[in-house]
Order: structure tokens, then C-alpha cells, then sequence
């Protein structure tokens, strides 16, 4: 892979400069039919071309919007990068955020072209006014009660398949947020971000060519292959990570010998119990655990599992900046942890090179200027500001959220995280939570990560949420949302015991009430951040309390 040129910077050619320097390599191996197949380098180079040849003959030109509605395959690889390789913009969108969002966020981008299996083709046909602005459907496969055959990659003659010269800030993708903190929002993507995103993962990570990568996540399938590292897609519906088969998970990982897999800590925590109650130990050397917070009792279940050298790493960022942060799990059980679980919040690491990061006095609002911005002192819970080659410079089609995430500087910009934390004394950076997120009492500001370490200790408990309820915006009555281990028989004596916990830290010693809910509501995107808007919503028709 070479860096982002000034001649030529389209991302898709990450992928033609690997099939050149390995083209018999295998580069994916997938299920396909119901059969699982290989394809080299040189195959999925092949079938890009191809894939483009048949999109350009289609009419699909430079800076078409295409909305791909692919499901993890061959066929997404190659579509995705022939897209690129276009110069159109690909709009990548999770497909089980559930209708309502889907079809906002369809709408909210004004996508030219609908590139999809059959059912997603069907689908824009009965939801018309989202997709009001698409002038060509594109079926991708074949289905029994759909007339045509669906389009595959088309011969191209020598020197007449169409590239596209893209500079660094030229567009690539729209690719929206999973919705945690609000309605999703379209992320513009340039050819420039993707590069540096994939020099990052290759310097910091050590990812590249002799890898094989099993990703939970069907985005890191392209950068594998970007990295010239094998990958496999892995037997599992992406929108469900928790759900995942761990025995199917796991026979492919040991059949073709991973060596690094980047997932939801819900895929590993399925995993890794599913490995130690048979005494399995995977290859896997590299391990990238995302989305949300980390425990570290996750990441020691997950070293027992891997080869004593084996690495695991719990990144931070987000869709708009990715990534910013890392530490080791090493560090995380022996160092970081012992403080998370009193409340300290959790560390997420040092900034990644090229990035920086500063914490600022949380302001409501936009910010016009940097100069307008009050840094805090090390220690101090602030909102969480980066910069830096992989953090993007606005939402598509949204001046309004782009002005609000956007700190403008003489150096370019920040990108406000919508996150609260703070920097240690030794530069590693400590997530509290979100900042839509924090709880306004009459005694001061509450943080979720913080508060919700404290419960979470109670060995009944699987996972807590704190919320706030009452009319006024400025103070509100705290609520811990708890979601048990299993069935709870007296229930009130569950919360005298989390009553004892909380009163045992400063931190929580004034909350007093406690709600119990059976499946917290989570993202769809790594199935483990909490959905507390919605916990809030159904706590507030079982109890009211005043601010006080």
C-alpha cells in the first residue's frame, strides 16, 4: 500500500497497488452460495474493474451518491472500491438501525443511485418518498420473483476502464453513526481520510501483507484488503453482533488461522466464554475491541484465550474520527482497571500519532472560534476536543450538527467528540461518558461511566445505567437503571444492597433510587451502547421524582 499521492490519492488504489505486489495471494474468503470460496488479490482487482466497467456502462459518474445495500461478501468488496475507483460517493448505512432511522438517514443524503440485493430494490419500491431522489435501481444477485439478472462484473477492454484521479479532500463516503446520542448523522468521508485511517492502522496496529483478518464489523473487510492482509468474513449477521454463533465464529478463526479480528466487545464476550468452557486458544495474535467501554475483565477472559504474545487493544474514537486513542490490555487489567471499578471512569489510552487531543470547559451550543475555548487542567472532566488527519470535516447535508461539532482554528479545525473526560499526569485520556449523557443534580454534575463502575461490581448485575429524571433540564433526581445476571426474587433487597454500594463512594453516595429493566435497549452497530434516552423514557412511566 502506498500513502495518499499528490498525483493520484483514490483509495481504490490501496487495492490495485496490492494486487500488483501479491496478485496470486489469497485476498477473502467468504460465503457465497452457501459455499465458502477464496478469492486472490488478483481476482478481486479483476472483479473491481469489472465491477466498475459495468457501473460506468451503467451511467454512474463522479460524484454520484450510490447508495449500496450489499450484504458482507465478494460482491461489497469489489462494489465498494469499484465505486471509489468511479469517483462516485458510496452511502453506507447499518442496515438494522430499524425502518424509522433507515429511512430518515436515506432521505436526509439524496442518494442518485440505489446499488442493492433484491429485497433492499423491493424495499425502496414500497418506501418510495426517501428514495425519491434516485434515478437508477441496480440489482446485485438473483431472486426467484424478481424479473432480470442481476448484474455481476463486465469485461473491460485494455486502457478504456474509466479511473478517477481524486485529490486528498476529494469525496468518497457517506457513512452514518450509529444513532446513541440522537438521530444518525451522515459522516462525509474524503479519499485523503481513508488513507490516513489506513496508514495509522498499519504503522500503530502492525497490520499488512501475511495477516488474516476476521472482521465483525463488514467496514474493516475494506481495509484488510486495502493492508494487503487476507480477510474473512466470518458467519454471522453484522447487526447482530451478541447473537453471534461463537462455534461458527470460531471455526473459521481456527481454519484459517487469524491472526488479527476487530469486533464489539459483544462478539468477544460471547467468544471468550464460548473458548474457555472448552479449552480452545486461538491463533489470533492481534485482537480490537470498539464501540463502547472495554472491562477489563473482558480483556483478561480474552487473553486466556489467545497465545501468551497475543495483543489486545481497545481503541477510541468514533465514526467521525477514527481512531484517536489506544492502550493495551495489559495496561488496562494491571494499571487502569483497579481505578475504573472505583469510579474513575475508563482509560482509553494515548493519543495515536498525528492525533491530538485536548479537554475543554463543556459549552451548550456552537463554538466559532478556538480562541473562544477554555482548556481545563489535567485531571479535570471536560468535553473531549481532536484533531487530526482521520477526523472529518463535516455531516452531509447538515450545516446545523457540522457547525456544532466543528471548532474552527488557524490551523484548520477540532472536532468536538460529544464526549466528557479528562488527561493523567501521564497523558492518557479517561472516558466518563457522553456529555448528552451527564446527570445535573442539586450536589453536582453526575457521569454515566463513572457512577454505573460502582453498581456494576454488585455480582448480580450485568450492566447499570444511569439516568436522570424530573422536568427541570438543570436538576435532576438520579436513577440507576440495572439489568440483572438473571431472575431477581426479592427485588427489594437487591436495591438495599446497591444502596450500601452507592453510599460506600462519594461518587454515588447521594443516589437513592433504583429501577430494574430485563434487556437494556442497545445500538445495533457493536450491540453495547446503552440507548439511555430510551431507559429514561420507560423509567419515567413507572416513577416520577423531584429534582432534590
Amino acid at each position: 500500500m502506498t500513502e495518499c499521492a499528490s498525483v493520484d490519492c483514490n483509495i481504490a488504489t490501496a487495492l490495485q497497488h496490492t494486487a500488483a505486489a501479491q496478485p496470486d495471494q489469497v485476498g477473502l474468503v467468504a460465503l457465497e452460495d452457501g459455499q465458502w470460496r477464496e478469492w486472490s488479490f488478483a481476482q478481486l482487482r479483476d472483479n473491481c474493474d469489472g465491477f466498475a466497467a459495468a457501473l460506468h456502462a451503467e451511467g454512474i459518474q463522479r460524484g454520484d451518491r450510490v447508495m449500496l445495500m450489499v450484504r458482507p461478501s465478494m460482491a461489497f468488496i469489489c462494489l465498494t472500491f469499484a465505486l471509489f475507483q468511479l469517483g462516485a460517493v458510496v452511502i453506507l448505512i447499518d442496515p438494522g438501525m430499524g425502518y424509522k432511522n433507515l429511512l430518515r438517514c436515506i432521505g436526509s443524503v439524496r442518494p442518485d443511485i440505489l446499488v442493492g440485493i433484491p429485497h433492499a430494490i423491493v424495499f425502496s419500491r414500497i418506501f418510495r418518498q426517501p428514495f425519491a431522489t434516485v434515478r437508477k435501481r441496480i440489482v446485485i444477485g438473483r431472486a426467484w420473483w424478481l424479473p432480470g439478472k442481476g448484474m455481476g462484473p463486465q469485461a473491460a477492454e485494455a486502457g478504456s476502464l474509466f479511473r478517477y484521479q481524486a485529490g486528498e479532500d476529494d469525496p468518497a463516503a457517506i457513512i452514518f453513526t450509529t444513532g446513541s446520542t440522537g438521530p444518525p448523522k451522515g459522516v462525509a468521508y474524503t479519499h485523503g481520510i481513508f488513507h490516513a485511517q489506513l496508514r495509522m492502522i498499519r504503522d500503530y496496529y502492525g497490520i499488512g501483507p501475511g495477516d488474516v483478518d476476521q472482521p465483525g464489523f463488514p467496514l474493516f473487510g475494506l481495509f484488510a484488503a486495502a493492508l494487503g492482509a487476507k480477510a474473512v468474513i466470518p458467519d454471522m449477521d453484522p447487526t447482530r453482533p451478541a447473537q453471534v454463533d461463537p462455534g461458527k465464529f470460531i471455526r473459521t478463526l481456527l481454519a484459517h488461522r487469524v491472526t488479527y479480528s476487530f469486533g464489539s466487545p459483544a462478539i468477544w464476550n460471547v467468544v471468550s466464554r464460548y473458548c474457555l468452557a472448552r479449552k480452545i486458544v486461538l491463533p489470533v495474535r492481534t485482537v480490537l475491541m470498539a464501540g463502547a467501554p472495554v472491562s477489563g475483565e473482558l480483556v483478561d477472559r480474552v487473553q486466556r484465550i489467545l497465545p501468551e504474545t497475543a495483543r489486545i487493544f481497545t481503541p477510541y474514537g468514533a465514526t467521525e474520527s477514527l481512531p484517536v486513542a489506544s492502550i493495551e490490555g495489559r495496561e488496562i487489567v494491571a494499571a487502569t482497571w483497579p481505578l475504573t471499578r472505583t469510579g474513575h471512569g475508563a482509560c482509553v489510552g494515548y493519543a495515536l500519532p498525528e492525533m491530538e487531543i485536548r479537554i475543554i470547559e463543556p459549552v451548550e451550543g456552537a463554538i466559532g472560534s478556538w480562541q473562544d475555548v477554555r482548556e481545563v487542567e489535567t485531571g479535570i472532566i471536560g468535553e473531549i476536543a481532536v484533531r487530526g488527519p482521520v477526523a472529518t470535516r463535516f455531516y452531509a447535508d447538515n450545516e446545523q450538527e457540522t457547525r456544532l461539532a466543528k471548532i474552527p482554528d488557524h490551523q484548520g479545525f477540532w472536532h468536538r467528540m460529544g464526549d466528557m473526560g479528562y488527561l493523567d499526569a501521564d497523558g492518557r485520556l479517561w472516558f466518563c461518558g457522553r456529555k448528552a449523557h451527564r446527570v445535573p443534580t442539586a450536589r453536582g454534575m453526575l457521569y454515566t461511566i463513572q457512577c454505573e463502575a460502582i453498581f456494576n461490581e454488585h455480582p448480580r448485575i450485568r450492566r447499570s445505567a444511569l439516568i436522570g429524571l424530573g422536568k427541570r433540564a438543570e436538576c435532576k433526581t438520579p436513577v440507576i437503571v440495572v439489568e440483572p445476571e438473571g431472575p431477581i426474587s426479592d427485588q427489594q433487597r437487591l436495591f438495599a444492597e446497591l444502596r450500601d454500594l452507592a453510599r460506600a463512594n462519594p461518587l454515588t453516595e447521594r443516589i437513592e433510587h433504583f429501577l430494574v429493566h430485563r434487556s437494556f435497549p442497545v445500538d445495533i452497530r457493536h450491540n453495547a451502547k446503552i440507548f439511555r434516552e430510551q431507559l429514561a423514557v420507560w423509567a419515567a412511566k413507572r416513577v416520577q421524582l423531584p429534582c432534590g
